[in-house]
């Protein structure tokens, strides 16, 4: 079920605490996406955040989608440690509704090569007024764990990186971004990025599991980032969003 966020311009659906499985602009805005030249320490990046709303006019919720780099995948526990740092901020900036409510859909992982020393903001999406019937959206990265979990027993294929394992983690993941493009009442015909994240050869199941269930949205292919999900054990992950303007700051 869609929630709205009057304050921010968007609607979202509801994920776990530290973020929202997706956000789509209300009528009168459109979400836009940025990335930053290089990847912020994390509080300058959401400095840089608040620079950039400010400088359109738009309010700290209006920020509806965070992308952050680590420079190692984190243990369960760790994950959660981070988390709780990270919501904090939210709280800061009065983004949280009804005190506990996250509307700011994620994706955070870690690079291979060249990763960052310290977690650090490498992109975000927002919402701005705009007049158009394009519905544009920010879905959250998703690896190969069921909605609202965060626990190790449950992910798929756990410990295995197969051709047969990884095209059963592309499938499941696959799923999960369909839902939560149907949930915002969208499809893959109205995506315009679609990112992998992972470190593994997965070529065997690109076209069966990845590419012929995209439809229309190969039309402009996929971005793979050479990169492990940000929790051990994870294997696999992706994000999808509709965005008619893009920038880099």
């Amino acid at each position: 079920m869609l929630i709205e966020n009057p304050r921010g311009g968007f609607a979202f659906l509801r994920g776990i605490a530290p973020y929202s499985a997706g956000a789509v602009a209300l009528p009168g805005f459109a979400v836009e996406h940025a990335t930053f030249a290089r990847i912020l320490p994390l509080r300058d990046g959401f400095a840089a955040i608040d620079a950039h709303l400010k400088a359109l006019g738009r309010p700290r919720q209006a920020l509806c989608g965070i992308e952050l780099r680590s420079p190692r995948p984190f243990t369960f526990q760790g994950f959660r440690d981070f988390n709780a740092g990270y919501v904090d901020i939210l709280k800061d900036w009065r983004i949280l509704l009804d005190g506990n409510v996250n509307p700011v859909a994620r994706t955070n992982v870690a690079p291979e090569v060249n990763p960052p020393a310290e977690p650090g903001m490498f992109g975000f999406s927002f919402t701005v007024p705009a007049r158009t019937a394009v519905k544009t959206f920010v879905v959250a990265g998703a690896g190969e764990l069921p909605e609202g979990s965060l626990e190790p027993g449950d992910v798929v294929r756990r410990g295995e990186t197969s051709p047969d394992a990884l095209a059963e983690k592309i499938r499941f993941v696959m799923g999960l971004m369909s839902g939560r493009l149907q949930g915002l009442g969208v499809g893959w015909q109205d995506v315009t990025t679609v990112e992998v994240y992972t470190a593994h050869n997965f070529f065997d199941a690109l076209a069966r599991d990845l590419l012929k269930p995209m439809g229309p949205a190969t039309r402009r292919g996929f971005v793979w980032h050479f990169t492990r999900p940000p929790i051990v054990s994870i294997e696999y992950e992706m994000d999808v969003r509709g965005c008619l303007h893009e920038w880099v700051l």
